[in-house]
């Protein structure tokens, strides 16, 4: 099973790409290939540059990622309750090249932050719009205060790592959410 881990966030030592690596770990058999928002850079979304310019080889190169993979596991990161900017840019762009963005990919949906409500806010949002855009949501799970609750690379709050050891068992076999 091909597994595309995504964490949303353009920070280098991003604990969301942690997370989203660390469940797409758990997949046995899985080969995982790490998706860096940074590694997509991209302009501000726009009409007018989309017409003049056309969509960006490197919005193109993540959909062509999304459309290679079994599976999905994202990790999103919270800016104010909202996506960060970064991952809402690429993601509209994504969007212009077909609606569908996810492809009705089976998708694990995560968040993560070093507060008290580990990124809930996002993932509501996120739960809320990400089907109507071709995810095949199989659950979502919010890791509050990161830094207390995954340490040496691992989850280690063991209600939280079994939450999690479940989820990502139903992408073998997909149902939604």
């Amino acid at each position: 099973m091909n597994i595309l881990s995504i964490g949303a966030s353009s920070s280098s030592k991003s604990i969301n790409q942690q997370l989203a690596n660390y469940a797409a770990g758990k997949i046995k058999n899985a080969v995982i290939q790490e998706a860096k928002i940074g590694d997509f850079p991209v302009p501000i979304f726009s009409t007018d540059l989309e017409e003049t310019e056309g969509i960006p080889e490197q919005a193109q190169r993540f959909r062509e990622l999304i459309q290679s993979c079994d599976a999905i596991v994202i990790s999103l990161a919270e800016h104010n309750g909202s996506y960060t900017a970064a991952f809402k840019n690429l993601y509209d762009w994504a969007s212009r090249i077909d609606y569908a963005v996810w492809c009705e990919k089976p998708m694990l949906l995560l968040a993560t932050s070093p507060g008290a409500r580990g990124g809930a806010t996002v993932l509501e949002a996120a739960a809320a719009t990400f089907p109507r855009m071709g995810a095949q949501l199989v659950g979502s799970l919010s890791v509050p205060s990161f830094h207390d609750n995954f340490q040496h690379g691992a989850l280690k709050h063991s209600e939280l790592d079994a939450q999690l050891n479940s989820l990502t068992q139903r992408l073998h076999k997909p149902t939604s959410i």
